[in-house]
Order: structure tokens, then sequence, then C-alpha cells
């Protein structure tokens, strides 16, 4: 498959291009937006190492390195939340923005996506070294648990490894 050529405007990575489109109805990167596919961050990011698509910035083409920099400006706490993305993509889950939430992303069950079910969880990536007041975890439990979906943390250690909690409510 040729790779994909992805522009990045202001905020965002886009495409026009049909394999962008049929990597969208295949395998679920981006979102349609009009006439184009809509590329999170870390979706860009992800099908930058994949190999799939080129990103360009105007006329130049962008290495991996140079943006990440670029979305670092964007988003503090990109390859925090792109190490989450990869390994969960990696596992076979369909991941989607919930920023609508306040979290970092939406999680499908493998096999699942958007259109086809609900998403299963709404995940925070934290650090390890992040403290989280009572406050802040039971307003991103009470999110989760209003949206009918399940709370995932994703705890990243100083060496990269991830350990995810599921948090939902019970009834006693």
């Amino acid at each position: 498959m040729e790779k994909i050529k992805a522009y990045l405007l202001k905020h965002s990575v886009s495409s026009n291009s049909q394999g962008a489109f049929s990597l969208q109805k295949k395998s679920n990167f981006g979102e349609r937006v009009g006439d184009k596919i809509q590329y999170s961050l870390s979706e860009a990011l992800y099908l930058v190492d994949a190999k799939k698509i080129i990103v360009f910035q105007g006329n130049k083409e962008l290495n991996k390195k140079d943006l990440l920099k670029k979305f670092q400006r964007i988003d503090k706490k990109i390859e925090l939340k792109y190490s989450v993305f990869k390994d969960l993509r990696k596992r076979g889950y369909i991941l989607k923005t919930a920023l609508k939430f306040g979290a970092d992303f939406r999680v499908y069950e493998k096999g699942s996506g958007p259109g086809k079910s609900h998403a299963k969880w709404l995940v925070f990536s934290e650090s390890e070294s992040t403290k989280i007041s009572l406050h802040e975890f039971s307003a991103k439990n009470r999110v989760a648990h209003s949206t009918r979906k399940k709370l995932l943390l994703a705890i990243v250690d100083e060496e990269g490894k991830i350990t995810y909690y599921e948090i939902s409510w019970i009834k006693p």
C-alpha cells in the first residue's frame, strides 16, 4: 500500500486521499470530516510509526521527531497519551478522542467501533508521579458513569510500562 499523504494544519492532521478513506473504513483510523479524513494527534503518530502515512506542513515532510515537537506545543501530555494509545491499539482496541468528556480516549471492545456500538471505557492517562485528589478521581468516575462507560486509568511508570485500573460503580 502506498503511504498516505496527510497535512498538518494548525492543530489537526488530515488527508483527502483515497488511501485515507480506505484505511478509515478498514481499520477505523481517523474520522470523516467533510471531504477529508481527520486524524487525532495520537492516530497520526501511530500511523507515522507504522509507516502508513507521511505528514507534511506545506511542502515540507515532517519526520516523527519534528511532528512530536509540534504536537507537544498543542498537547503537553502527547507522549504519555501516545504510549497508552499505541499499547491499547496494538492489543486490538479501537480508540477515539474523548475531549467532549474531558478524557483522553474512548475505547471500544475488540471487533467493535464507532457506529457499531458504544465505547466501553473512558481512558485517563497519567504518569505514576502525578498526584490526583479524591475530588478529581471522583469527577472522572462520575463522567464515566454518566456516559455509561467504565473508567480506565492508564498509569505510565518511569520505564514506560503501563498499568490499567478499571473502575466501575457497583450497587451494594
